[in-house]
């Protein structure tokens, strides 16, 4: 767009040139405008008004949110159920009711119009690294990650230890404990308990249990537990942070949440007590951004396929009832495939869900 003051200068320049003798497209050409414009200037208002387009008025899209389809979005996004949820869950919760009401970017958009869609958080924007070779899950039960955090007590100085066992594939908490104390007997323990609420002793292939290079998780005691169990162990790279980056990511879900108590537990039984809530919600409530915003336990269950498949139906009959409103294909509600510990190519990720179709040789 260019300014009155430009356009007007432009056009001395090209006459003083035309009157010189030059061409007057080459003139046009040389002070970066073409012929047609210049004519189009001259021909209407456009040396004396300048640009009109910003005064102009659109008339509102047929196909655009009426007043009270924004009210209810906004009453909607403002439901107590809703207060800590952002647009991205939203859409996929009321998806599960059989609610359309907008698409993700229309609940950000009026959000966004109502100021209510200040960032909380104080995350870091994540940095590009290598992405080295992984192991890879294509089912429940294949690749268990593991670790423990720090909870702090009201009492200075004091913590207690959370353990937690995470499946890869589903993103499923398959195990956790709360202690007062890091002890290897206490990983040793839970690793036997997940391996019985999981029915790992009738699976042909045992799970791999991948942690970082703790010496909790690398004692005698756990190694042996591992080994009479049939899992194998797996550790991250020396010197290597985000090796087992979904626990990391796990713990700093849950040190988020609005009920972690800001000035530390009272006593083991209130960290217990709240570690149990938080698996809960985690495993049953909380709609995972990374399996297409299905819970853990819906996916570890294999329900995530029917869900995914009824919201993309739901979406399909939310087009034809107002086609005008979707200018390309619907929200992509296939269901994730095999997950990698740490990001691989994606030939080497095809190759390997390949090689677990394959039958097994007699």
């Amino acid at each position: 767009m260019i300014a009155l003051d430009d356009r007007t200068t432009l056009a001395q320049y090209i006459d003083t040139a035309h009157a010189a003798g030059a061409r007057l497209h080459l003139a046009c050409e040389v002070a970066g405008i073409d012929l047609r414009t210049l004519q189009r200037w001259k021909s209407s208002s456009g040396l004396v008004e300048g640009d009109g387009r910003p005064r102009s008025i659109h008339p509102a899209l047929r196909h655009a949110l009426t007043d009270t389809e924004r009210a209810n979005l906004l009453c909607v996004a403002n439901e107590p159920r809703f207060a800590d949820v952002p647009p991205a869950r939203i859409v996929p919760m009321l998806a599960d009711e059989g609610v359309y009401l907008a698409s993700e970017s229309s609940f950000s958009r009026v959000l966004r119009a109502h100021g209510q869609t200040t960032h909380r958080g104080h995350a870091k924007a994540p940095r590009t690294v290598r992405p080295p070779t992984t192991h890879i899950a294509t089912a429940p039960g294949q690749v268990w990650c593991w670790d423990m955090s720090y909870l702090p007590a009201q009492v200075q100085g004091r913590w207690f230890h959370l353990y937690l066992i995470l499946d890869l594939y589903s993103r499923k908490i398959v195990g956790w404990e709360v202690h007062d104390t890091d002890h290897s007997d206490h990983a040793a323990y839970l690793v036997h308990r997940t391996a019985l609420a999981e029915g790992i002793a009738a699976l042909t292939n045992k799970p791999v249990l991948h942690g970082d290079n703790g010496s909790t998780l690398k004692a005698t005691t756990v190694l042996a537990m591992l080994n009479w169990l049939g899992v194998k162990p797996s550790y991250s790279r020396p010197r290597v942070s985000d090796d087992n980056a979904y626990a990391e990511s796990l713990f700093r879900t849950a040190k988020y949440r609005p009920e972690f108590p800001p000035k530390g537990f009272a006593d083991l039984d209130a960290a217990r007590a709240w570690a149990a809530r938080f698996v809960q919600w985690y495993n049953v409530e909380h709609r995972h951004s990374g399996i297409r915003y299905v819970t853990p336990a819906q996916r570890h269950a294999g329900e995530d396929h029917a869900i995914l498949a009824a919201r993309h139906a739901l979406y399909m009959q939310a087009r034809d009832a107002n086609p005008a409103r979707w200018s390309g294909p619907t929200r992509n509600w296939s269901q994730i495939g095999a997950v990698t510990l740490t990001p691989e190519r994606d030939a080497v990720v095809a190759t390997h869900a390949a090689a677990e179709r394959q039958p097994l040789a007699a």
